[in-house]
């Protein structure tokens, strides 16, 4: 089972979608990519995937270009509000999903603010993320 997680910059919800998918079940093969890759992946979301045991430290953000060639199972786009735009994969692809999620590396506000909306996201991820893995992607394995 492939399945590739798209936002723009791959740097938070789609890496942080990447850790939640994986951590599901090890034997799926999971990617997260980006129309306009980040230079690096947000540390605020390392930190509140950490403080639920997983490890996204090693993640890089990287290209959908690089994954265009490749036959996918899934491709779930993640981009939240009405100020984003979401990627389009024009690659092989049998499910194509969009679940949408509130970017909080665009919040402002307190430290203590900040991260509370880094885990509130990242918590509605772990939501969503299972859901469609418990009713969709388990029974197809």
């Amino acid at each position: 089972m492939r399945i590739l997680i798209l936002c723009t910059g791959n740097s938070c919800r789609s890496q942080m979608g990447h850790g939640w998918m994986q951590s599901f079940n090890e034997t799926l093969e999971v990617h997260s990519a980006g129309t306009e890759p980040a230079e690096c992946v947000n540390p605020l979301a390392v930190k509140v995937m950490k403080e639920v045991g997983i490890d996204i430290s090693h993640h890089v953000p990287k290209s959908v270009n690089g994954y265009l060639g490749d036959s996918w199972d899934y491709v779930i786009t993640v981009c939240g509000g009405a100020n984003e735009s979401c990627p389009a994969f024009i690659g092989d692809v049998k499910q194509r999903l969009h679940i949408g999620f509130d970017d909080p590396s665009k919040v402002n506000g307190t430290e203590e603010f900040v991260l509370s909306e880094f885990r509130r996201v990242r918590d509605e991820i772990k939501e969503k993320f299972y859901e469609l893995y418990s009713n969709e992607i388990r029974n197809q394995l």
